[in-house]
């Protein structure tokens, strides 16, 4: 799985209205950079093999004390 998220984000990262909402809080900032680095260097946690929506699973990442939860699910063959 980790494979197939990687392969998808190497062409394109996107990024959900939930998503900019929450890396845009105040006490966040996230950039789209952090979770690039998140995505390519992260740990698969949990994986949903059965959901509902397509193949999902939840990314673990840890960066200068700073922890990156990432939720990423394949719609359409492509990994968001």
């Amino acid at each position: 799985m980790k494979q197939k998220i990687i392969t998808s984000a190497e062409k394109k990262i996107l990024f959900l209205p939930h998503a900019i909402k929450q890396m845009s809080r105040p006490d966040r900032m996230i950039s789209t950079e952090e979770i690039r680095d998140a995505v390519f260097n992260g740990e698969i946690i949990e994986q949903y093999p059965n959901d509902e929506r397509g193949e999902s699973c939840l990314v673990f990442h840890l960066k200068d004390k700073r922890v990156y939860m990432l939720y990423a699910h394949q719609k359409l063959n492509i990994w968001l």
